[in-house]
């Protein structure tokens, strides 16, 4: 069984399972997605009951008041097409009821999933240093 729970320093003891940052060409360790999880405005996590992991996340970055920016939604392959990052979202979206604006990017693919929970299409600009992309 899954549950899902906003991080907090006790998650720590709870190991990040395998499989995070599938087809990053470098992706950060699990040091580093550690870091990800407990510096963010918040964190939710899918925690499989049977093997005490941490299979999924969301991560959301905020200025507390008005705006907040979700960079990553990730759910290791073993555990997709099962609901898990749908949960995921309804739960972030609900954390940031109150917020004015709630953004993200996500590549063409998958922008009908992100239009499920509510998100609407609409230009962005981005830069990216992928000699930066372990995080170190």
């Amino acid at each position: 069984m899954i549950h899902y729970r906003e991080y907090y320093p006790a998650l720590d003891e709870l190991e990040l399972a395998d499989g995070f940052f599938e087809g990053w060409p470098q992706h950060p360790d699990k040091t580093t997605h550690r870091k990800i999880l407990k510096n963010s405005f918040k964190s939710i996590v899918a925690i499989d009951d049977e093997t005490s992991q941490i299979v999924a996340f969301v991560n959301i970055i905020s200025d507390g008041v008005l705006s907040a920016y979700i960079p990553l939604l990730e759910v290791i392959p073993a555990y997709r097409e099962q609901g898990i990052g749908s949960e995921l979202m309804r739960l972030a979206i609900q954390k940031l009821n109150d917020f004015y604006m709630i953004d993200l990017l996500c590549d063409e693919k998958i922008v009908g999933f992100y239009e499920k929970h509510g998100l609407t299409q609409a230009s962005a600009m981005m830069r990216r240093n992928y000699k930066k992309q372990t995080g170190q």
